[in-house]
């Protein structure tokens, strides 16, 4: 059995096609154990009480630094035996510390075809507002495991998108979210059954 914590600061929908994956048995021998959110009252935590998942707010504004946000947060991680962390909308940078602990042991989903459209600053709709602005004509989402640096980590998945002349903003974001929905789902199932392998930059998934 894998124990997930899900790291969220919006309204969890990736959250939730992790979360039905498993219920309806698609993520075997899996279960998310706590989500933890970077803000007050997000629908992310609506979506948990739902669950009857425990949801723990860290907000940086509450603590004198972020090395001690994230020992509290360490200590949470450790105290539930959490094997796998899920950055699901996530807005925070993980210090070093915890990216140490749990390497090639903490996956995310990023609106855009990596090395497109990342790094600071991309985020959310600015990404498909970027997209839209530099004319490309496929987008897409990508999961993949989390270094030091933001976006940099070894690709697990990717999957393409179509960006259409008539495309705004709003509704690249609905057709990058559907192909998000599947592919984080996915990726946490073939961790789960043991089936990534980490070399440098590149990821085998095993048959």
């Amino acid at each position: 059995m894998k124990n997930i914590a899900v790291f969220v600061s919006g309204s969890g929908s990736d959250f939730q096609s992790v979360a039905d994956a498993i219920n309806n048995g698609s993520i075997k021998n899996a279960a998310i154990k706590l989500l933890i959110s970077s803000k007050e009252g997000v629908y992310a935590i609506e979506r948990a009480d739902k669950l009857n998942i425990p949801s723990f707010v860290f907000s940086k504004k509450s603590y004198e630094s972020l090395d001690v946000m994230y020992d509290s947060i360490i200590e949470l991680l450790k105290n539930n035996n959490i094997d796998l962390i899920v950055l699901a909308g996530f807005l925070g940078i993980l210090n070093e510390k915890i990216v140490k602990m749990f390497e090639n042991k903490i996956i995310n989903i990023h609106p855009s075809l990596i090395p497109s459209f990342c790094g600071m600053g991309y985020y959310g709709l600015n990404v498909h507002k970027a997209v839209i602005n530099y004319g490309v004509k496929i987008t897409g989402a990508t999961v993949h495991f989390v270094n030091e640096k933001a976006d940099e980590g070894a690709i697990i998945l990717q999957q393409a998108v179509n960006v259409d002349y008539e495309d705004t903003p709003e509704s690249l974001q609905q057709k990058v979210l559907e192909v998000e929905h599947k592919l984080l789902p996915e990726a946490v199932k073939l961790f789960c059954e043991d089936k990534l392998i980490v070399n440098d930059r590149k990821v085998k998934i095993l048959k």
